[in-house]
Formats: structure tokens, C-alpha cells, sequence
């Protein structure tokens, strides 16, 4: 059935390729997140795993909502490795890194999905996406606060 909600087919699935990317990075960060939950040891350790948990906890609703909106705008969510390795920028890590190895990593992947976001925010925002917009504006201000609130535990 033909989608009539307001916006061209071309920019749905612009949008809807853009948000591929928001879903392939929040779900590459999402995996991240488990890793280091389950990995992380040191004197932060308690601190760490219990954040971590709710950070993966927060990507893993994110993710379904993402993958909503694509479906949503007419066009298929990504659902695999391969794809999600295909259109991320966040990249895995070998081995198990140190704790404040991992909240550096988690600092850039959050930065990484808000800069993804933000790019995708444009698209939708020339086709007059509200839905769309509100999303990424929700998203953005998720990762920007936890990048910060990671960033402050790396200070002193």
C-alpha cells in the first residue's frame, strides 16, 4: 500500500538510510556497552558495572524505537551483524581494554553516535520530519549527557 504521510519517497528513504546509520552505530555501541558491562574489573569496578548496565539497558529500547521509524517511513531496519558492520562507524575492539581504556572508548562511541545523529537530523529536517526530529533530538541528548557524565570520571 502506498505511503501518503507527507514526505516524498526520495526523502523517506534518505531519512530512513540515515537513520540505518543512527541504528548501526547505537547497536554497535549497545554491544560495546554489554562487553565492557560483563569485562570490566578494578577498583571501579562496582561503579562501572552497574553503569554499563544501565547504558546497554538504555541502547537496547533505543534501538527498537529506531528500527520503528525506519519501518514506519516505509523501508526495512537493518538487522544483521553484517549490515550493522557495514553502516556503523563505531568499530569493535580487540582483546579486553582497562577500565578507563573502556570509558574512553564508550565517551567516543557516544560522541560518534551524537555527530551521526546530528548529520541525520539535516536530512530530516528538509523534509519537514518531525517524528524523525524528535527522535534524534531525544538520542542526542542521551549520548551527549553520557559522554559527559563518562568524560567526568576521567577527570583528576
Amino acid at each position: 500500500m502506498k505511503i501518503d504521510i507527507g514526505i516524498d519517497a526520495a526523502s523517506r528513504e534518505d531519512i530512513a538510510g540515515g537513520l540505518s546509520r543512527v541504528l548501526a552505530d547505537t547497536y554497535t555501541l549497545y554491544l560495546k556497552s554489554h562487553n565492557f558491562h560483563w569485562n570490566v574489573t578494578g577498583p571501579m569496578f562496582q561503579t562501572l558495572h552497574l553503569m554499563f548496565e544501565q547504558h546497554y539497558s538504555e541502547l537496547a529500547l533505543a534501538v527498537d524505537e529506531l528500527a520503528e521509524r525506519i519501518r514506519a517511513l516505509g523501508f526495512p531496519a537493518p538487522g544483521t551483524y553484517r549490515q550493522f558492520a557495514e553502516l556503523a562507524s563505531i568499530k569493535e575492539d580487540a582483546g579486553v581494554p582497562a577500565a578507563t581504556d573502556m570509558i574512553r572508548l564508550l565517551v567516543a562511541g557516544h560522541e560518534t553516535v551524537a555527530r551521526t545523529a546530528r548529520e541525520v537530523f539535516k536530512v530530516a529536517e528538509a523534509a519537514n520530519d518531525q517524528p524523525t526530529l524528535d527522535l534524534l533530538t531525544q538520542r542526542m541528548q542521551v549520548h551527549e549527557k553520557t559522554a559527559w557524565m563518562l568524560r567526568s570520571l576521567l577527570e583528576g
